[in-house]
C-alpha cells in the first residue's frame, strides 16, 4: 500500500504544487478566501468528491465527501487557506491546505478497497475567528471518527497541546466634564479601564503559571482636559485546560466589575472574537502518524514545545480524536512563523518534498486505523477518558 500511495502522490504532485502556488499568489484574509475556496473545491470535485460549498453558513467554507464501497470509519482532513494582513501566507496556509486536500484525494483512492468515508473540510479564518468553531457548534464533526491536519513550520514536531483562549471585551461608560474646572462632575471611564489592568496584574500572583492574560486599551479618551466618558479594553485569557480557563475568565470579569463599582461607571462585557478550546492530542493516533512518517522518510518527530498559542483545531479535538503535527518546510531553523520568509519557504523544492512525505503519512495513518478496528477502539477509548 505504501508504494501505491507514493506513486499516486507523485502523479498528482504537479496539480498540488499549482494549487499551493495559486493560493500563495492570491493571499486572502479570513472569510474573504473566495479564490482559495474555489480552487480547493474544484480539484476535489475533479477527483470524485461531492462538495458542499457555502458550508454550514460559512461563505468561504466547504465540505467534500467521498464514501467508499465498504463500510468503515469516517476520516476528516482540515484545509486552512487564510492569509495574514501585510505578509500574505506567512503561516504557510497555502501549503497546509494543499496537504490536507491532497491527503483526502489520495485516501479516496483507497477506501473503495479498504472501506470508510473521506471528508475534507475547508476551514477559513484560522488566524482570527476560525470556522472550525462554527462547524463544531453546528455539530458538523459529530459523525467524524478521526480528524487530522499538519501545519508547516521550521521542524517536524509531534502533535501537542495549545492553550484554551477566551477573548473578552470590557466597555466602561462614564460622564464627561472639564478635567480642571469641574472634575467632581465627571465619571472617568479611563480610570475604570486602568483599574481593571491593575486588578488583573494583582491576580497574576494567584493564577496558574502556565496561564496567560494580555490586553490593550482600544479607546481611552480624546483630550487631556476632558474627563473620558468611554473606554474600551480587550483581553485574551489563555490556559492549558478549557475548564480552568473558564474559572480564570470569571475572575478577570470580576476585576472589571470591581473597577466599574469603584469608579461609578457602567460596564458592558462582550466577546470580540471566537473562543478557542485547548488542543487535546490523541496520543494513540499521534503515535501512528509518527511511525508512518519515520517509515516513509526516516523522519524522527521532535517533541512538541510548551504551549503558548491557541488554534481552532482545539475545538475539534474536544469532539473527536484529533492530531495537529507540524512538518518542516525550511532548512533555516531561524525562520519564524508569520514572516515573509516563512511564506517564501512554502515555494521551495524542499517544502514540496516534505509536503509529499506529510501527505503520505496522513494517508497511511488513516488507512491503518480504518483496517484495524482494535486500534480505532484504543483511539476512541483514549478520547473518551482524557480530561478536556
Amino acid at each position: 500500500m505504501k508504494d501505491k500511495v507514493l506513486k499516486f502522490i507523485d502523479e498528482i504532485t504537479p496539480e498540488l504544487n499549482e494549487l499551493s502556488l495559486e493560493i500563495y499568489n492570491n493571499p486572502e484574509l479570513g472569510y474573504q478566501e473566495h479564490k482559495a475556496c474555489k480552487l480547493h473545491a474544484d480539484i476535489l470535485k475533479k477527483y470524485g468528491f461531492t462538495v458542499e460549498e457555502n458550508f454550514s453558513g460559512v461563505e468561504t467554507g466547504f465540505k467534500a465527501v467521498y464514501k467508499g464501497k465498504k463500510d468503515g470509519i469516517t476520516v476528516a482532513y482540515m484545509s486552512e487557506y487564510d492569509a495574514l494582513p501585510g505578509i500574505g501566507h506567512g503561516c504557510g496556509h497555502n501549503i497546509l491546505g494543499t496537504v490536507s486536500t491532497g491527503a483526502g484525494i489520495v485516501l479516496k483512492e483507497l477506501v473503495d478497497e479498504i472501506g470508510g468515508t473521506v471528508v475534507v473540510f475547508g476551514t477559513p479564518a484560522e488566524e482570527t475567528s476560525g470556522a472550525k468553531v462554527i462547524y463544531v457548534e453546528n455539530n458538523e464533526f459529530d459523525d467524524v471518527d478521526i480528524a487530522m491536519m499538519a501545519h508547516p513550520g521550521n521542524q517536524y514536531t509531534k502533535s501537542g497541546s495549545s492553550l484554551a483562549l477566551e477573548p473578552i471585551q470590557f466597555e466602561f461608560f462614564g460622564k464627561t466634564s472639564h478635567a480642571a474646572a469641574a472634575p467632581e462632575k465627571g465619571i472617568n471611564a479611563l480610570d475604570a479601564a486602568i483599574q481593571t489592568f491593575n486588578s488583573i496584574n494583582a491576580l497574576r500572583e494567584h493564577m496558574r503559571s502556565d496561564s496567560r492574560i494580555h490586553g490593550v486599551i482600544i479607546e481611552g479618551g480624546k483630550a487631556a482636559n476632558v474627563v473620558p466618558d468611554y473606554a474600551k479594553v480587550q483581553f485574551y485569557v489563555r490556559s492549558t485546560s478549557k475548564t480552568y480557563n473558564s474559572e480564570l475568565l470569571e475572575r478577570v470579569k470580576n476585576c472589571a466589575r470591581g473597577a466599574a463599582l469603584a469608579t461609578a461607571t457602567e460596564l458592558k462585557i462582550t466577546k470580540f472574537e471566537f473562543n478557542y478550546d485547548n488542543m487535546v492530542t490523541n496520543q494513540t493516533l499521534s503515535n501512528v502518524f509518527n511511525e508512518k512518517i519515520y517509515h516513509i522518510a526516516g523522519i524522527v518527530m521532535n517533541e512538541p514545545p510548551k504551549s503558548t498559542g491557541s488554534i481552532d483545531a482545539g475545538q475539534v479535538s474536544q469532539v473527536c480524536p484529533t492530531i495537529h503535527p507540524y512538518f518542516d518546510i525550511t532548512n533555516d531553523k531561524s525562520i519564524a512563523a508569520h514572516t515573509i520568509e516563512m511564506a517564501e519557504s512554502t515555494l521551495t523544492d524542499y517544502a514540496k518534498e516534505q509536503m509529499k512525505n506529510t501527505i503520505a503519512a496522513l494517508v497511511l495513518t488513516a488507512a491503518e486505523v480504518i483496517q484495524d478496528p482494535k486500534l480505532y477502539e484504543e483511539i476512541k477509548n483514549e478520547f473518551d477518558t482524557t480530561e478536556k
